[in-house]
């Protein structure tokens, strides 16, 4: 069996070992692919293993022997999953691999909006401290995050996370999703509606899927509900957010601060109104990339693998779940 990985570097630069997934059949790591590459490259293979490469239906069309298709990563856009279900080819992704990681990503960033560690850092490293001439001082004042309440929209496994964690910083948590249910054991929590959240949360955290429904579901209008000086984190998607609508609200002070992991479009162009926002702390999509969670994706996805072979896939996102197994 030939699996083909078509960008490999970013996920497994040295550090991590792809043993899980070569112990099963013959790898062929790349590590980018561009599209003019993809059916050369893919044309002998039995499984495809993509994060970021896309497969879209012109080129699945001449994939004559692809089998199985398995996206190191949770969000599967860059497929096209309906081409692969009308050949017959699961699509896989893998979920739950970061949890913890995403989750802490999303604390940190919240914790430098309210204390500022870098910027205060920076101005001691410049000599700041020595020319004020007194103790202490500070360029912000500091917030403390007990008795606030966070508003969690998506409540999947980062998001409950995330309301674990705010709820060990003293905060109230609310939760706003598609099917509530199995409530945390944890107090005050309440699963509530949006508009509701929006009015009620010193924090918004993003933790939905992209979708037709949630697509911008930040924007003027959500943005004129939320309390004043509310603080937004985003480590799901960055279409989530009306990234112009978000940039006027910090400029107007709606919104206290942005702290985001994703962009709507990756590398941000230089016109991206957040980049010259203030009070934004952007990170280049890495929440997930401690070597725990890296590892975590390849160890899963020979799973993925395994389980496709014995004839029973698993976490398969375009309904083929019955299929001829590669021997």
């Amino acid at each position: 069996m030939k699996i083909v990985v078509f960008d490999g570097e970013i996920l497994n630069p040295g550090d991590v070992d792809w043993g899980p997934v070569s112990d099963i059949g013959e790898l062929s790591v790349y590590d980018e692919t561009p599209p003019c590459k993809t059916v050369e490259r893919a044309k002998d293979a039995d499984v495809l293993l993509t994060n970021k490469s896309p497969l879209q239906r012109k080129d699945i069309d001449k994939l004559e022997n692809v089998k199985l298709v398995c996206l190191l990563a949770t969000g599967y856009n860059i497929v096209d999953v309906g081409a692969f279900a009308e050949k017959g080819v699961p699509v896989c992704n893998v979920v739950g691999y970061g949890v913890d990681d995403v989750a802490q990503h999303n604390m940190a960033m919240l914790l430098e909006l309210c204390r500022h560690v870098s910027e205060h850092t920076e101005s001691v490293k410049a000599g700041e401290w020595k020319k004020i001439k007194r103790w202490c001082y500070w360029k912000h004042t500091p917030l403390c995050l007990k008795g606030l309440t966070m508003g969690v929209i998506g409540f999947g496994s980062i998001g409950r996370r995330v309301g674990e964690l705010a709820h060990a910083f003293g905060m109230s948590v609310l939760a706003n999703c598609p099917h509530p249910k199995n409530p945390p054991d944890y107090s005050p929590f309440n699963f509530t509606s949006l508009d509701h959240l929006l009015t009620s949360s010193d924090v918004i955290s993003l933790h939905c899927p992209l979708t037709p429904q949630t697509q911008k579901i930040i924007n003027a209008k959500s943005l004129a509900k939320i309390r004043k000086g509310a603080i937004l984190l985003n480590t799901a998607r960055g279409q989530l957010i009306n990234e112009t609508d978000v940039a006027k609200a910090l400029k107007s002070g709606q919104l206290r601060g942005l702290g985001t992991d994703v962009l709507s479009t990756e590398p941000p162009a230089a016109t991206n109104p957040l980049l010259k926002a203030p009070n934004v702390v952007i990170t280049p999509h890495i929440a997930w990339a401690t070597v725990r969670a890296r590892q975590n994706i390849i160890t899963l996805t020979a799973e993925n693998i395994r389980r496709w072979r014995q004839g029973t896939p698993v976490n398969v996102v375009n309904g083929v779940i019955t299929c001829t197994p590669c021997s």
